[in-house]
């Protein structure tokens, strides 16, 4: 079993502000399941205790979602969403499934590998404005 004692998940409202430690959750699209830092107009928050909880729950969710544990509960023949109920329900079921060491160790390489993402995803940024740079010179 885990350390988190408290987390609350919820519909994320435009322009509102929370106390707590908090992330959020894309509820719509291909995507559902995805951490975010940053809210969007489709996502859920969740809210925890602590920073050391908000951060392990964050990298559990990413894991989740990399993983594809969310994309069988996606509905929707249009617009592709997840409900508030199955978001909860994958979290939770993978809370009781949480070793601490085992999940330490996949949560340290998956920051590694984002980071790398990021980076890779600026440098391809900078290549196109090079790109159009060039082509307009």
């Amino acid at each position: 079993m885990t350390n988190i004692d408290y987390f609350e998940i919820k519909t994320h409202k435009l322009g509102r502000t929370y106390g707590k430690p908090h992330f959020f959750i894309l509820n719509k699209g291909l995507n559902s399941g995805r951490s975010m830092n940053q809210p969007c107009p489709n996502c859920f928050v969740v809210v925890s205790e602590t920073n050391a909880q908000r951060e392990l729950l964050y990298y559990l969710c990413l894991s989740l979602q990399v993983g594809r544990y969310f994309k069988f509960y996606i509905k929707g023949s249009v617009i592709p969403f997840i409900t508030i109920d199955d978001a909860r329900k994958v979290i939770n079921k993978a809370l009781l499934n949480y070793e601490a060491d085992q999940w330490q160790i996949k949560v340290e390489k998956l920051k590694k590998i984002t980071t790398y993402e990021e980076n890779l995803k600026h440098q391809i940024k900078i290549i196109g404005q090079l790109k159009i740079a060039l082509l307009r010179t």
